[in-house]
C-alpha cells in the first residue's frame, strides 16, 4: 500500500503581497474610524518652550561669572579666533598677485597647467566682481573650519571604520550635528562664543565634520577583508596594517571625504554670516534684504568658483598614483608662478584695483524680471499640480491621523525594514516629538521631507548610475554638482520665490537641489568600487549591460546606496529652516521665529530638537537596513 506525499509545491501558497496589503487595509480602516482624534494640536506656550527660554535668560545673567565660560569656553573661542586670524593675516599679506600666484602654483602641482589656469582665472574673477576682500575672508574662514574638521574627523572616521562599538557611539552625535537645523544652534553658539569669526568657524565646523567622519569610516570599511587578513597573517601590527593597507586602499574614498568637507564648509558661508562671520555671506544677506538677485548672484558664483577650484585640486591629488613623483618641470613651473606673484605683490597695492572691477547687478536683475514674467504660467501649473494632488492629501493624512496610529505604523515599518532595535529607536523619537509639544508641526514637516526625499533619491540614483557608467558624463556633471552643492540656498531662493511663490513647493525645490549632489557622488563612488573581476566574470557569462547593473553592480554597491539615502534624508532635513523662510511653515518657521525673536527662543530651539528626532527616526530605518545587508567582517576593537 502506497501513500502520496504532500510536497510543499502542492500546498496552497499565499502570495507575498497579501499580508502587507491586509495590514495596510487595517491601518486604513483604523484611520477612517479615528480620523481627527488624538491629533495633539500645536501649543505655542507649551512647557518645554518656556523652560528653554528661561534657561537662556539664566545663561545671559551668568555669562561673566560662571567658571565654564571663564576657564573653558573663552579659551576655545580665543584659540579659534587666533587660527582664523592667522589664516587671514597670511592671505592678506600675500596681496592679490601673491595669492593668485600661490594658488596657481599649488594647482599646478596638484593637477597640471589646466587646473592652474582655472585657479588663476577663478581667483581673478573674485576681484573683477568686486569681491576680493570678502573672498579672502571666506577662504580664511573655510580653511580654519576645514582644518579643524579634518583634524578631528579623519582620526574619528578611521576609528569608527575599524570598530563597530565606536561607530555606534559616534553615530547619534553625528546625526544631531548634521540634522539639527543650523539656525537652531546659531543662537546657542552666539551665547557661548559671542558673534564674529570664532562662532562662525565653530558653526561651520559642526556642520562640515559629519561627512568627514562618515565617509572616512565608509572608506575604511570598504577595504577588502582579504588584504587585511593577509597583512595580519604576515605578522603586521595594527598600526602597520593601518598605514600600509587600510589608508592606501581607502585613499580615493577618503579624498571624497575631504572634498565633501570643503563643500559643506562653503555651503555654510551665508548662514554663518547671520552671527557676524566675515566673508561672502554678508553680500548675499545684503542682496536678500534688498530683494536683488543682482547683488546675491555674483557672491554666490564666487563661492561656487572657489568650490570648483578646491574640488579640482583635491580630485587631481586623489587620482594621482601614490608611487609616482611630480615632474621637475611641473615643480619648476609652479615655483615660478608662485614666486612671480609674490614678487609682483611687493610693487602693487594689496587690495584689488577698483578700475578692474565690473558691475553685473543691473543685467542680472533685469534677467530675473524677464524670467518671472515669461515662465509664470508653467511654474504655477507645476506648483499647483504637486500641491493639490500630492502635498495636500499627504499632509491631511499625517495631521488628522491619531498619534498612536502613526506611532504604530512607524514601529511596524521600521521593524519590517530594519529590525527590533531600530524600530524601538524610531518609536522613542516619535514619542519624544509628542512630549515636546511639536506633533502637529512635525507631521507637516514630515510631509515636505517625504516628498523631497523621494524625489532626491530618484534623481540622485539615476544620475549616479549614469556617472558611474560614463566617464564623460561624470566629467560634465561634476561642475554642475559642485555649483548645486556649494551655491548657497539663499542665492536661488529669490528666483525660486519669483517663479513658484511662497509655498511648500519652493521649499521642496530648494531641498532637492541641495541634497541631490551628495547622493549622486556616493552612488557613483559605490558603483565604481565594484571589483572589475566580478564585472568581467558576469560579462564573460553572457550577461548584458543591464543585467550587470541590476544583478551585480547595484547589489554590491548597496552599502553606498544606503549611505546615499541616509545623506539624502539628513540633508533634506537640514533645509527645513530654509523651507520655513519660503513658506513651508511648520518646524522650519518655528526655528526661524525663535532665532529672530527673543520671547520665542524656547519654541525655536525645541523645534530644532524635534527636527533632529524626526531625522533620527528616518535615519535609523536606513541604517538598520544597511546593517542587515552587511556580511561579517573582521574589525579592530
Amino acid at each position: 500500500m502506497s501513500s502520496t506525499a504532500v510536497t510543499p509545491a502542492s500546498r496552497l501558497r499565499v502570495p507575498r503581497w497579501v499580508v502587507p496589503a491586509g495590514i495596510a487595509a487595517l491601518f486604513a480602516l483604523a484611520y477612517l474610524a479615528f480620523r481627527g482624534t488624538g491629533t495633539l494640536p500645536h501649543n505655542s506656550e507649551a512647557a518645554p518652550f518656556t523652560a528653554v527660554t528661561e534657561l537662556r535668560e539664566w545663561i545671559d545673567d551668568h555669562r561673566n561669572d560662571n567658571p565654564l565660560f571663564l576657564y573653558f569656553l573663552n579659551y576655545i573661542r580665543l584659540f579659534v579666533d587666533a587660527l582664523y586670524t592667522s589664516f587671514h593675516a597670511v592671505l592678506v599679506a600675500m596681496g592679490w598677485p601673491g595669492l593668485i600666484g600661490v594658488m596657481g602654483g599649488l594647482a599646478w602641482l596638484a593637477g597640471g597647467w589646466r587646473v592652474a589656469l582655472m585657479a588663476v582665472a577663478g581667483f581673478c574673477s573674485f576681484g573683477v566682481f568686486g569681491l576680493w576682500q570678502s573672498s579672502v575672508e571666506t577662504l580664511a574662514l573655510v580653511s580654519a573650519a576645514v582644518l579643524l574638521s579634518l583634524a578631528i574627523g579623519v582620526p574619528l572616521g578611521i576609528w569608527a571604520g575599524m570598530s563597530a562599538r565606536v561607530r555606534k557611539a559616534v553615530t547619534p552625535v553625528l546625526d544631531v550635528m548634521q540634522i539639527m537645523p543650523t539656525f537652531a544652534y546659531l543662537a546657542p553658539l552666539a551665547l557661548f562664543f559671542h558673534i564674529g569669526a570664532p562662532a562662525g568657524v565653530i558653526a561651520t565646523m559642526i556642520y562640515s565634520i559629519p561627512p568627514a567622519i562618515r565617509i572616512t569610516a565608509l572608506a575604511i570599511e570598504q577595504v577588502s577583508p582579504t588584504a587585511v587578513e593577509a597583512s595580519a597573517s604576515l605578522g603586521a601590527t595594527q598600526a602597520q596594517t593601518l598605514f600600509k593597507v587600510y589608508l592606501p586602499l581607502a585613499r580615493s574614498t577618503m579624498a571624497l571625504a575631504v572634498n565633501q568637507t570643503i563643500m559643506m564648509a562653503l555651503s555654510m558661508v551665508v548662514i554663518a554670516n547671520l552671527i557676524s562671520a566675515p566673508g561672502l555671506g554678508s553680500d548675499i544677506i545684503r542682496g536678500l534684504s534688498r530683494a536683488q538677485v543682482g547683488i546675491m548672484l555674483p557672491a554666490g558664483i564666487a563661492i561656487v568658483i572657489m568650490a570648483v577650484i578646491l574640488d579640482r585640486m583635491m580630485v587631481s591629488v586623489a587620482r594621482r598614483d601614490p608611487h609616482s613623483r611630480i615632474g621637475r618641470g611641473n615643480v619648476a613651473a609652479a615655483g615660478v608662478l608662485a614666486v612671480a606673484g609674490l614678487v609682483a605683490a611687493a610693487f602693487v597695492p594689496r587690495q584689488w584695483p577698483e578700475d578692474l572691477t565690473v558691475s553685473v547687478t543691473r543685467p542680472i536683475n533685469e534677467a530675473v524680471l524677464w524670467a518671472e514674467t515669461s515662465w509664470y504660467g508653467v511654474t504655477t501649473f507645476v506648483k499647483d499640480t504637486v500641491t493639490i494632488y500630492l502635498l495636500n492629501p499627504l499632509e491631511t493624512v499625517f495631521t488628522t491621523a491619531p498619534w498612536w496610529l502613526v506611532a504604530a505604523a512607524v514601529l511596524l515599518v521600521a521593524w519590517r525594514v530594519s529590525g527590533v532595535r531600530p524600530a524601538l529607536t524610531a518609536l522613542v523619537c516619535l514619542l519624544g516629538i509628542a512630549l515636546l509639544g511639536t506633533w502637529e508641526h512635525s507631521m507637516r514637516t514630515l510631509t515636505t521631507v517625504a516628498v523631497a526625499v523621494v524625489a532626491t533619491l530618484a534623481i540622485g540614483v539615476l544620475l549616479g548610475i549614469a556617472a558611474a557608467r560614463s566617464d564623460r558624463f561624470s566629467a560634465v556633471q561634476r561642475p554642475l554638482l559642485d555649483a548645486a552643492q556649494t551655491m548657497p540656498a539663499f542665492v536661488y531662493l529669490l528666483p525660486a520665490l519669483a517663479l513658484f511663490g511662497t509655498t511648500r513647493f519652493t521649499a521642496i525645490f530648494a531641498s532637492i537641489i541641495y541634497a541631490v549632489p551628495p547622493v549622486v557622488r556616493l552612488v557613483e563612488d559605490g558603483i565604481r568600487h565594484v571589483p572589475t573581476s566580478v564585472i568581467e566574470a558576469a560579462a564573460s557569462a553572457g550577461s548584458t549591460s543591464a543585467q550587470i547593473l541590476w544583478k551585480v553592480q547595484l547589489p554590491m554597491a548597496r552599502r553606498a546606496i544606503l549611505l546615499a539615502a541616509n545623506q539624502g534624508i539628513v540633508l533634506t532635513l537640514a533645509m527645513v529652516v530654509v523651507g520655513g523662510l519660503v513658506g513651508a511653515g511648520a518646524l522650519g518657521y518655528d526655528v526661524v521665529l525663535g532665532f529672530s525673536q527673543r520671547p520665542d527662543f524656547g519654541m525655536g530651539f525645541v523645534a530644532g530638537v524635534a527636527t533632529v528626532l524626526l531625522g533620527v527616526m528616518l535615519d535609523r530605518i536606513t541604517q538598520g537596513a544597511d546593517r542587515r545587508s552587511l556580511p561579517h567582517k573582521r574589525k579592530f576593537t
